[in-house]
């Protein structure tokens, strides 16, 4: 059974920093792109950053240069390092791994979560 475990999430002041941490098992972690997701009170789930099995990287427009997603292969992880923080930045954060089929279709799997929290 594949196995995606997020960590690192809290309480943090505003202007703070947090670096989540994911580790996926029973993968082979450096074929799949990694994506961190996030989802407030009320909203609907959001991606927040991805890196290909490349190293390639996109945000989304409300974290660009304050957020930092990265990989190590070797280590089956990904890394979201938050900069800066704000209040909306407040939510469940989610890792996601995917990799596309040839023929179509993906393996697709998401972890539990983490909160993070931005609060004065």
């Amino acid at each position: 059974q594949v196995l995606v475990v997020e960590s690192g999430g809290g309480l943090v002041q505003p202007g703070g920093s947090l670096r989540l941490s994911c580790a996926a098992s029973r993968i082979t972690f450096s074929l799949y792109t990694m994506g961190w997701y996030r989802q407030a009170p009320g909203k609907q789930r959001e991606l927040v950053a991805t890196i290909t099995d490349a190293g390639s990287t996109n945000y989304i427009d409300s974290v660009k240069g304050r957020f930092t997603i990265s990989r190590v292969n070797a280590n089956n992880t990904v890394y979201l390092r938050m900069n800066s923080l704000k209040p909306e930045d407040t939510a469940v954060y989610y890792c996601n791994a995917r990799r596309e089929r040839v023929g179509g279709g993906a393996w697709n799997y998401w972890g539990q979560g983490t909160q993070v929290t931005v609060s004065s």
